[in-house]
């Protein structure tokens, strides 16, 4: 499992293909991390992803164990 102190606010989310998917907005209660709205791949809104798809914290990057469709396809809107 992943350090959650490890992600910070503003920082890159990349899918494992390498496809930039958004920016953490900040970290959810419920182990999840809010992704910016204000990101050109949020379409205006706010998204949520589990903690759990986080590979790796690597280079202020947050990377994820999912692809791009993947990511897209699962996570939750605000």
């Amino acid at each position: 499992m992943i350090n959650k102190s490890e992600i910070k606010d503003h920082t890159q989310v990349v899918a494992s293909c390498g496809t930039h998917v958004g920016v953490v907005d900040h970290l959810d209660d419920q182990d999840r991390i809010k992704l910016s709205k204000s990101d050109p791949e949020a379409g205006g809104k706010h998204h949520f992803i589990p903690l759990a798809w986080v590979e790796k914290v690597d280079d202020n990057k947050v990377i994820l164990n999912k692809n791009s469709k993947e990511v897209f396809a699962g996570w939750q809107e605000a």
